[in-house]
């Protein structure tokens, strides 16, 4: 385990010196909130998306919008071929952190589009902020922080989670594991998602939907 530890260590700060290059770039959140008018087309007006396949923007970090905008529009992220139509009309990385901005300054939803299962949430609570030592998967918390609100803003390879749609948590977790989603840094997120099982999955993402202000 402690070998396991040291691995994610190294990881982890491969994947921060990127991140902190790009959070030289500072978004206006006025200027973003004109820019964010298409995106709230599927996302929901101030980044509330009221359907399961679009995620909630609404309290996501600055710098992770930019990086997704950015990871679309390179080809580094392809498990969308919708947002990457739209991520090429984002002109600038100027233009992609003010969107971020604004997202980032409004406020989260307080309820949850889909029921949540207390059962499950339990054993996804567990699995969130122990992971599961006998499969060897890393605790979610370490990375994504306390309720899954992320380690900080300016550390864009960590979004928050917590409050996320159920549905879009999943398929998520699936696309790492199965390979249609590969923009994490250093594989981590696919490391641990080959190791969950469906029911695995399905129980930390009713936690995790559940996190909500």
């Amino acid at each position: 385990m402690l070998r396991k530890l040291g691995v994610w260590g190294a990881a982890v700060a491969l994947a921060l010196a990127p991140a902190l290059a790009q959070a030289a770039i500072k978004g206006d959140p006025k200027a973003g909130q004109m820019k964010a008018a298409m995106c709230e087309g599927c996302h929901g007006p101030g980044g509330n998306s009221p359907v399961a396949d679009f995620p909630r923007l609404a309290g996501q970090y600055e710098d992770y919008i930019a990086k997704q905008i950015h990871d679309f529009q390179k080809g580094l992220r392809n498990n969308n071929p919708t947002m990457a139509g739209m991520a090429a009309t984002v002109a600038s990385m100027q233009d992609a952190h003010d969107i971020g901005a604004y997202f980032q300054q409004q406020k989260m939803a307080k309820e949850p589009i889909a029921p949540v299962d207390q059962k499950k949430a339990a054993v996804g609570k567990r699995i969130y902020y122990e992971g599961i030592p006998e499969k060897d998967v890393y605790a979610c918390v370490n990375c994504h922080g306390e309720r899954g609100k992320g380690k900080a803003p300016h550390i864009s390879v960590f979004p928050v989670i917590g409050g996320q749609h159920r549905d879009y948590i999943i398929k998520q977790l699936k696309d790492f594991r199965e390979g249609t989603r590969a923009n994490d840094p250093a594989g981590m997120m696919a490391d641990v998602a080959r190791k969950l099982s469906d029911a695995e999955m399905e129980a930390v993402a009713h936690y995790l939907s559940s996190l909500l202000p």
